[in-house]
């Protein structure tokens, strides 16, 4: 015998288990973000369920797209890339401080030979 249970009855039984669930409304986009790419879900339907005081978030349909890292870095600035030896290297260059020229790489944006002649003028 196989009897569908409606969504009235449904939605008591789970009540009854310490369960509730909704809908979220006008969802237009869901991003999950990886340290290897987004994934990215457009106009997805998504529900909470609430159990025993915890929300899952139920993620249905949408069209899906991956973006790699770079693509949701662009706008932000670049943290310059330099190693400590280069620190070391500018330092004594210059005669100064491994700290000042810290951030005399900081503010040539990591290259060496520019942070070098801003220490010196």
């Amino acid at each position: 015998m196989n009897r569908r249970m409606n969504p009235r009855e449904q939605k008591r039984m789970m009540q009854r288990m310490g369960m509730n669930m909704d809908s979220v409304a006008d969802v237009q986009q869901v991003i999950i973000r990886t340290a290897t790419k987004d994934i990215v879900i457009d106009e997805p339907e998504v529900a909470i369920l609430q159990v025993q005081g915890q929300k899952m978030y139920q993620v249905i349909g949408g069209q899906v797209s991956e973006q790699a890292p770079s693509a949701r870095t662009a706008g932000a600035p670049a943290k310059p890339a330099f190693t400590e030896e280069d620190v070391q290297l500018v330092a004594d260059q210059t005669g100064k401080s491994l700290e000042r020229a810290k951030e005399a790489l900081l503010e040539a944006d990591g290259d060496l030979a520019k942070a070098i002649l801003l220490l010196q003028s």
